[in-house]
């Protein structure tokens, strides 16, 4: 393949016959690979299949496949560095690293499907798509199963919208990265969903995330971070929901939880701590088997709660405005035990923790600690916006139809 690079012109695009063809590929000029979804790179098991050294190439329809095994090295299904590249269209499997872009900014990378070796344990897999002091890339509408982690280093105004991820440790983690969207993402059977640790100005909006079980499986979690914004998104069926730990971190700075579904969770919110700074509006809160614990202080409620829904809220809407007539309010009971002796969370919804958190309520032996009160709490749940719904009903039938 490499001979065959190097015979075309700059600005050039070069459809090679079908077939199977050796690697490493080295491409340093402006130039358009199209493979027809006819052609294999295959690196032979060393280095890099395809490493992008220039600006404003383009790699598409192409099987790109057998890279190296250095971590060191990040041996990958394509390496960029360089500016306005395009990586579409590709099938990217056996290589530890997916898509590598490093110092690199205004480059595409959309529709791929992507795996690492493996045959490797999860954590000595490469990252389906790392960026690393990269900015302005769009990375969209991939499709990635049996990679380690996507993520995003002292990375900036990046664009990760409508990639579907499974089989992953982190489906996304962020470090040190500020001012990136994340949108319409679909992350499903991974150990944790997303991550963002001391990365502020995140937009993460109508993304679905579920099923991370594991014994330290998470929805979302934030460590140090300032300055998000959580809308329309759906959290379902994870060991936790939400995560926070000292978040909001920065000094008079909010993060804000809106219209997102937190739902068949075991655990809604975990607070690592007794923390503030936090806006949760119009959210819903439904069939958790605990809605909120605070590990490490008393309560959650130096943070806003206002206008959510609250599916174990026991008050009426006499007046029909919507609203319930009373706060909902959530006290610490029997879960004190198990947040205190983290061994007792093997009990937990045991008949034996279930009546100790039925005598507590009736009878407290001591002053329960009030975790939440929402003054406005809603009688009705609503639905999730039909558009985001509509474009998640047309990526499951394409999943489906490509098994």
């Amino acid at each position: 393949m490499q001979e065959l690079v190097d015979a075309v012109e700059e600005g050039g695009t070069l459809i090679p016959p079908p077939g199977i063809y050796a690697g490493p590929v080295v491409i340093d000029k402006p130039m358009t690979i199209d493979g027809s979804h006819k052609v294999t790179i295959d690196a032979g098991g060393k280095g890099t299949v395809v490493l992008l050294d220039t600006d404003g190439a383009t790699l598409k329809n192409l099987h790109l496949t057998n890279s190296g095994e250095s971590h060191n090295d990040l041996d990958s299904g394509v390496q960029v560095r360089g500016k306005f590249n395009v990586v579409k269209d590709n099938l990217i499997d056996d290589c530890l690293f997916g898509v590598d872009l490093q110092q690199s900014e205004h480059n595409i990378v959309r529709r791929n499907r992507i795996s690492s070796k493996t045959s490797f344990g999860l954590g000595q897999r490469g990252d389906s798509i790392r960026m690393w002091y990269s900015f302005h890339n769009k990375i969209t509408d991939n499709i990635i199963t049996g990679s380690r982690d996507m993520v995003v280093w002292y990375s900036a105004d990046n664009t990760i919208s409508r990639n579907t991820a499974s089989g992953s440790r982190y489906s996304l983690h962020f470090m040190y990265s500020r001012y990136n969207k994340v949108e319409e993402n679909r992350y499903f059977n991974n150990a944790v969903g997303i991550f963002l640790m001391y990365s502020d100005g995140i937009e993460l909006r109508n993304n679905y995330i579920a099923h991370a079980a594991g014994a330290t499986g998470i929805g979302i979690g934030f460590k140090e971070t300032s300055d998000l914004i959580l809308e329309g998104n759906q959290i379902l069926y994870c060991a936790s929901g939400l995560y926070i730990d000292v978040s909001p971190f920065q000094p008079d700075t909010t993060n804000r939880f809106t219209d997102n579904l937190i739902a068949y969770n075991g655990i809604g919110i975990r607070f690592l701590n007794d923390w503030t700074g936090n806006v949760f509006k119009r959210n819903q809160f439904i069939g958790n088997l605990t809605q909120i614990i605070v590990s490490g202080g008393k309560t959650a409620n130096r943070n806003v709660w206002e206008g959510n829904y609250w599916s174990d809220y026991e008050g009426f809407d006499l007046d029909k405005d919507g609203v319930g007539d009373k706060p909902y309010e959530l006290y610490s009971y029997a879960d004190r035990i198990w947040r205190d002796l983290p061994y007792a969370q093997f009990f937990k919804g045991s008949p034996i923790l279930e009546t100790l958190d039925f005598l507590e309520r009736l009878a407290p032996f001591s002053k329960p600690d009030l975790l939440v009160r929402d003054k406005k709490p809603l009688k009705q749940k609503f639905q999730v916006q039909k558009k985001v719904q509509k474009k998640r009903d047309a990526l499951q039938l394409l999943l489906d139809a490509q098994g």
